[in-house]
């Protein structure tokens, strides 16, 4: 599979003097970027190398959110198996936070969600997440349960969000 020519992202996600944000295939040459942000974010809870590796070798779709210069900024991943997609990552370096990259990053989860014919999207969330929680609410997820002790090795519970996507 070849990947798709890179998305421009326009102006949201860019910062001074960085030009817009591209949106990419996320490629296994990248993981050591996406590693460096997962460990930042994520702490003892970030995913491990052979994770990534998994969710790349079965197809899944994963996206890169880069800088004109290559630099990755954010990420985001989504399992489809209809009528259910799985939205597994999203996240922003923390240096790049509310600047619209993880508006991106859904924006296109869920584009292809849709065209891979996903009736509707399930994601989990940290119950103490609460801006990604808000930003999920505007696309319309809702919570329809909780995983207790979801995350190890913290014990944290995660909201499990649905949103049913819009008939075509």
């Amino acid at each position: 599979m070849t990947a798709p020519a890179p998305t421009p992202a326009g102006p949201p996600g860019s910062a001074a003097g960085d030009g817009p944000i591209v949106l990419t295939r996320l490629r296994w040459f990248q993981l050591d970027q996406v590693l460096a942000i997962e460990a930042d974010l994520f702490g003892d809870e970030r995913w491990t190398p052979a994770m990534f590796w998994n969710e790349l070798a079965n197809g899944h779709h994963y996206v890169a959110a880069t800088t004109p210069s290559g630099e990755i900024v954010g990420y985001a991943g989504l399992a489809v198996v209809r009528p259910e997609a799985w939205i597994n990552n999203v996240a922003v370096r923390r240096d790049r936070q509310r600047s619209g990259i993880a508006r991106l990053l859904l924006d296109e989860l869920l584009a292809v969600a849709r065209q891979q014919g996903a009736t509707h999207t399930l994601l989990e969330v940290a119950v103490d997440n609460a801006p990604a929680q808000a930003l999920y609410a505007r696309y319309g997820f809702e919570v329809v349960g909780v995983r207790r002790g979801y995350y190890q090795p913290s014990n944290t519970d995660a909201l499990v969000m649905r949103r049913d996507e819009p008939r075509a």
